[in-house]
């Protein structure tokens, strides 16, 4: 990144791209992509998939920047939060969801084989239940727990309030609760 360029809030790189500024974009670009990439991820389970999600939401910015309103005094990550999940659900309602990508499945070379294959089975399992969950939950866990986003946040990102979030966290966490049951 160009000196003084990473030193920039987004709101104001967002300014710079509004006036058609390639170096203020990439910055943004280069600042948030990993982040929408696991959000991607998390509801695509398909690294290709998730990085043309992440690409097409980054495009449509480019090629219309005024979609983000400065008025409205939302963040940017937030609104475009929003961008991402509405792209992905697209995507979902497009296509069948694909099996977990093993490529992205953490393993530590100094755990016993057995034990890596029994964390790895674990986590498609939960990863399997979390897209089973209707998809507002879904939203609503990804969002507060993967993206680390408050509830208030992932409200706004939803464009719900912030009971009705905390009620979708409540019923996926106890649907969640009661499908793993099935696998102790």
């Amino acid at each position: 990144m160009a000196a003084g360029w990473a030193d920039k809030e987004d709101h104001e790189l967002l300014a710079l791209v509004q006036d058609g500024s390639g170096q203020a974009f990439a910055v943004l670009v280069e600042r948030h992509t990993q982040r929408f990439y696991r959000l991607a991820f998390r509801y695509l389970q398909n690294r290709e998939a998730a990085e043309d999600v992440v690409q097409d939401a980054f495009l449509k910015l480019w090629e219309n920047p005024s979609l983000w309103q400065a008025e409205r005094n939302s963040k940017f990550t937030t609104w475009f939060y929003r961008i991402v999940v509405n792209l992905c659900l697209d995507q979902l309602k497009k296509k069948k969801p694909e099996a977990l990508d093993d490529d992205n499945l953490v393993a530590d070379d100094h755990e016993p084989v057995d034990k890596m294959m029994m964390r790895e089975q674990e986590q498609k399992m939960v990863e399997k239940e979390i897209a089973a969950l209707p998809e507002r939950q879904r939203t609503a866990l990804n969002l507060c727990f993967d993206e680390g986003l408050t509830n208030q946040e992932a409200a706004d990102v939803m464009g719900v309030n912030l009971k009705a979030l905390q009620s979708l966290i409540m019923r996926a966490k106890s649907t969640m609760k009661d499908r793993m049951k099935a696998y102790l």
